[in-house]
Parts: structure tokens; C-alpha cells; sequence
């Protein structure tokens, strides 16, 4: 199909990490193979350096086998579309621009022998100058045992790759790629087997490993012993009795053991980076099936959400739906057919509701009076309390009172609590005891209820600091249970009176796509109130246009571009923040919101 959106983002973040880069033309034996065509968007895409280590023979149903561009054979098979004395031209090139003393000996005498090309290659893989392009048919077999073999021979050791740097303290180290140097590794998968339980999958990136060694998470800093190393092959494995650098094992039954974490025999050593994952955007809400399936449906999605960072279950309390979010309709597609191999369940799935978020513009005031009496012991609490807007990028209890720490009100205050959960703070400011010091986490308590229900159209409240300063109680008749009322209602009184807004999710939306949709998908992205922020031209007459749109707009943008593209453009969208909804539409929301109550209550 050509170069799509996501090869290009793979390439593109290959580089990015300093990894050396093979590319596959995979399917060359489907029908409407144009393989010249083909192998020029590649390098128009992604630079000279691209050249071909294999070539086929025939192209589409005919397809029969490779041809090498390395070692050339004489005389050239009949239907190899490729001139093999230029891509071997090409390749040599690739090579000897990482090599100063091949070039001048290249440019001397006109030729180099297939030796020297092949010591030459990793210099020139680690350097990016070459990009090595293979051939295959996979479902025929073709071209698969030239690929591995080829990855076994050229591609980088660890000796030879990048040298991947960790943090020790606030000092950054370079991991020494070598069996004597500290034991240092990443768990980069997670599995969860219906026979092993949980697998843990290891990269070693310094030192060595073996099974009688203590296995500590640098992250938690709790040690384990392993039953033994487990090289897997699909799913079979056998044990070996050490790991070194660039290995990869596997352990069984570990606990707490996460994707990114790293693992070592001291709790002290450096730690690598956590790999940062796309947010998952596209949601679900899905229910089971069958009833009486509730309760294992949320454990076996947590199974397969502990395995993928792509891929997020929460339960939207608002809603009261379970949501699967994923990076794409197929990702969840897939997911969703694993749980019914795995798990034997099958779900019903429809389209979620957006998670708007709730938030004030001005400071303000509430109180209110909670005060019931139905015989015996009655209810009483009084609570008055000031909100503020809070800053979004507070993230800390830290930062909050380095911000305001010369406001008056923090002055007084006698506690506050943060959480970065809602970026909402509680700050409490009573003076005199007007409410006794055993009801005032009772007055959080109900101020958080209401950060969960909303006060404007039942969504969740964010980015609020209250202020709890006066409030009466009565000697028989207060309570906990009073108090959290008082204090959830004046919260919501001031909340009102304080220009409420709604937030709405802003994602970033890269669209590729043939150059003679360009006007037809700006037109159509100015109707869902996007902002276009970049527009580029790739190789191969493609556009890649990158706007700002709320999430609203966009949720199902996969088959609306399809329409307009005929099949022929991808996209990626990725989070990137909330904003306010525009007055007209936040009115439409907060009615539906409210005709919604009715009908409940009704």
C-alpha cells in the first residue's frame, strides 16, 4: 500500500532513540504489486540511505523468490525487476559514506570487495547512512530465512549500538554493553499465561544475570527470587542459565513487576528511562454479553490493559460505563477478539460519552445550613468556604504553596491538602474552632463528592482550591454525615456562582493524505472546529496536515476520512490538553445534560 502513517512514525522514532533501521516490503506477491514505484516512495521518504540487500524475482501472484544485490548472481534470474549492478552501486555509496579510508580506497580503485562491505556495514548502520531494504512474501515463505539470516549477520550488538544511558541519583551514566559491568535491565512486556501466570519480559543492557541472583525492582526496590530464565520461542520456552547484554529472558511469577521498570541485583543501580507511550484516544463502552459476566469482565480487561500501556480501562463514575480506550478502532478490535479467545467472553460495545470536565473563572463564595430533625437525634452543620480558580500546571502540594505562599489566606491556613488527581486543593483557614477539628475532614470528604458528580452538568470538577474559614455545629445534633452535606451543597452554591465552564478534550490530528484531498480535508476539519497548526508536503505527493480539535468533533474521524479520501488517508491523534467549550456549545451539553436528569428521575 505504500509508505503509510505509522511507518513513517516508527522510522521516524527509531531515529529518534539512535537505533540502526532495516525496512520489509512485505506482500510482494498480492496482485497490483508496481515494485519500482514502490521502492522509489521508500526512498523519497526516507532518504538514499535506503537501498536493497534482496530483490524479487517476478512481482504479485508470480512471485517466486530473491535475488541478492550483495552477492549478485551471474547470470541474472529472468522477471528481477531491478538493475543489481546499480542497487549494488547504491549500497556501496550507503557504505562507504560512514567510512573515510573505504571511501578514498573506493574512489582509488573503483571497487570493493564483498568482505570489506560486510565488516563495513555496522559502522555504517550505527550511522544511519545506510537503511537496509528486504523482500518477502510472508504467508508463501519467501524471502523470511534471507531476513533472519540477514538480521543475525549485520544487524548492531550492543557493543556496536547506541550506548543507552540511565539515571543514578541526579547524575546521568552510560551502561557499559559488557558481561562484567553492573547488571542493568528493562522490562519492556507483560503476559499474563493461563498455565505460568504472570511473564515478565527482560532486556539485559549491562552486566549479567543468573537465576541464583537476588532480582530487584529499582523502581519499588523489592528484591525476588526467580525459579529460573526462560528464553521464549513463541509460546514455548527452555531455561538458560545466564543473560548478558542484549539477551532477552523471561520470569515467571514476579509481583509488581511493570512495563518500563527497571531491574536489578541492587536496589542502588542506575535507573533506565520509561519508554513514553501515545495516550490512548479511542474509546468504547462496553458491557458483557451474557449476565452474570460483570465481575469477570472488569478483571480480564485489566489482564490485557497490564500488558498493553496502549490500552486503558476505567469506569467512568459519571456515566456509570466501563471504557476501553485504545490507540484505534482496530487496536481495540483486536483486544477485544483476544478477550474472547482468552477469557470466553464477548462484549457489547457502543460509542462513549465524551469526558468533558468542569471548572470556575472567578473566585467566590458559598455556605449552607444542613439542618434536619425527624425525631430523636437530629443533623446539624454549618460550613462557609471561598473557592478559587487553581492553575493547571500546579502538580504538586510543593508548587501550590510556593505560588501562593505570600496570599494572606495561606498565611492563615492551619492545613491543606492537594490532590493531582483534579488539581484541587483544600485549604483550611477556621479560626476559634467554629468547626470542631474532628469534623473538618468530613467538610473535604463532601467537597470531594461533588469533584466526582459536577455541580453544572454532572462532569467531573477540576483545577478548584477551597477555602474552608467559618461554620457552626451543635453539641447533640452534629455529625460527619452532616457536615459532608453542608459542606458538598456550599461548595456547589459557590461553585454556580463562580462563571462555571466547561472543559472539552483538545487532541493534536496529524492527517496524511494524497495532495488533492488537501482542500477537501481543510474544509472539512474547519467545520469540526479545528485549528490548523502545520501543513507539509511529503515524497510521493502526499500532505501531512496537523491541526488542533476537540475530541467531540473527532471520535469517529477514521471513517469520515475514509469517505473522503476513498480508503487512501491515515491519521494519528494524540491528547494534548482540555479547554474551555464555547458558550453555544456548552449550553447545548448542559441542557442535554439536564433533560437527561429529568428522564432519570422521571
Amino acid at each position: 500500500n505504500g509508505v503509510e502513517v505509522n511507518t513513517r512514525r516508527m522510522f521516524h522514532e527509531a531515529g529518534k532513540r539512535g537505533l540502526a533501521r532495516m525496512l520489509v516490503l512485505n506482500k510482494l506477491d498480492a496482485d497490483n504489486v508496481k515494485f519500482e514505484e514502490l521502492f522509489k516512495a521508500v526512498r523519497d521518504t526516507f532518504g538514499k540511505g535506503c537501498v536493497l540487500f534482496n530483490a524479487p524475482i517476478n512481482v504479485g501472484p508470480k512471485f517466486s523468490g530473491i535475488v541478492s544485490v550483495l552477492n549478485p548472481p551471474d547470470p541474472v534470474p529472468a522477471g528481477c525487476p531491478v538493475d543489481l549492478s546499480a542497487a549494488r552501486s547504491q549500497l556501496i555509496d550507503a557504505v562507504v559514506e560512514a567510512d573515510e579510508a573505504l571511501m578514498e580506497k573506493y574512489l582509488l580503485e573503483g571497487s570493493i570487495s564483498t568482505d570489506e562491505l560486510v565488516a563495513a556495514l555496522p559502522k555504517a548502520l550505527q550511522a544511519g547512512t545506510i537503511i537496509p531494504v528486504f523482500c518477502t512474501a510472508a504467508k508463501k515463505d519467501l524471502g523470511i530465512a534471507e531476513l533472519l539470516d540477514a538480521l543475525a549477520a549485520y544487524a548492531l550488538s550492543p557493543e556496536q549500538g547506541k550506548p543507552r544511558t540511565a539515571k543514578k541519583g541526579d547524575n546521568e551514566v552510560t551502561l557499559e554493553a559488557s558481561p562484567t559491568g553492573e547488571f542493568v535491565g528493562q522490562v519492556f512486556k507483560a503476559v499474563t499465561d493461563k498455565f505460568v501466570g504472570n511473564l515478565s519480559f527482560i532486556r539485559v543492557f549491562s552486566g549479567s544475570y543468573k537465576p541464583d541472583q537476588p532480582l530487584v525492582n529499582v523502581r519499588t526496590g523489592k528484591s525476588a527470587r526467580v525459579a529460573g530464565l526462560l528464553l521464549m520461542q513463541g509460546n514455548k520456552h527452555t531455561n538458560i542459565p545466564e543473560a548478558i547484554p542484549g539477551d532477552i529472558f523471561a520470569v515467571t511469577k514476579v509481583e509488581d513487576l511493570q512495563i518500563g521498570d527497571t531491574v536489578s541485583n541492587r536496589a542502588v543501580a542506575p535507573k533506565l528511562p520509561v519508554p513514553q507511550f501515545p495516550t490512548p484516544m479511542f474509546g468504547l463502552a462496553v458491557e458483557p454479553k451474557a449476565r452474570g459476566d460483570e465481575q469477570k469482565i472488569s478483571g480480564s480487561l485489566q489482564k490485557i490493559a497490564n500488558e498493553d500501556p496502549t490500552f486503558r480501562v476505567t469506569r467512568d463514575t459519571q456515566t456509570k460505563e466501563l471504557v476501553i480506550n485504545g490507540a484505534s478502532q482496530l487496536h481495540l478490535d483486536v483486544l477485544i477478539s483476544r478477550l474472547k479467545r482468552r477469557f470466553d467472553l464477548e462484549v457489547v460495545t457502543k460509542e462513549p460519552k465524551v469526558p468533558y470536565r468542569e471548572t470556575i473563572t472567578i473566585p467566590s463564595e458559598g455556605s449552607h445550613r444542613h439542618k434536619k430533625q425527624t425525631g430523636g437525634r437530629g443533623q446539624f452543620g454549618e460550613v462557609h468556604l471561598r473557592i478559587y480558580p487553581l492553575p493547571r500546571d500546579i502538580d504538586s502540594e510543593e508548587a501550590l504553596l510556593e505560588r501562593f505562599a505570600t496570599k494572606e489566606k495561606f498565611e492563615k491556613m492551619r492545613s491543606v491538602h492537594y490532590d493531582p488527581e483534579y488539581n484541587f486543593a483544600f485549604i483550611d483557614t477556621i479560626v476559634g474552632g467554629t468547626i470542631p477539628n474532628q469534623f473538618v475532614p468530613a467538610v473535604e470528604k463532601g467537597c470531594k463528592e461533588l469533584l466526582e458528580r459536577g455541580a453544572l452538568a454532572g462532569y467531573r470538577i477540576q483545577d478548584v482550591a477551597v477555602e474552608v474559614y467559618f461554620g457552626k455545629d451543635h453539641p447533640v445534633d452534629s455529625s460527619e454525615a452532616a457536615f459532608k452535606t453542608a459542606a458538598r451543597v456550599a461548595f456547589k452554591n459557590a461553585f454556580l456562582a463562580a462563571r462555571p465552564v466547561l472543559l472539552e478534550p483538545i487532541v493534536e490530528v496529524e492527517v496524511t493524505v494524497p495532495t488533492k484531498y488537501t482542500g477537501a480535508i481543510l474544509s472539512d476539519l474547519n467545520t469540526k472546529r479545528a485549528r490548523i497548526e502545520n501543513q507539509e508536503s511529503l515524497p510521493g505527493d502526499l500532505s501531512v496536515i496537523t491541526a488542533l480539535a476537540p475530541l467531540a468533533e473527532v471520535m469517529r474521524y477514521a471513517s469520515q476520512l475514509d469517505s473522503i479520501t476513498q480508503g487512501q488517508g491515515s491519521f494519528s491523534m494524540e491528547f494534548k490538553h482540555y479547554d474551555v467549550v464555547p458558550a453555544n456549545v456548552q449550553q447545548q451539553i448542559v441542557s442535554k445534560a439536564k433533560l437527561g436528569e429529568e428522564e432519570e428521575e422521571s
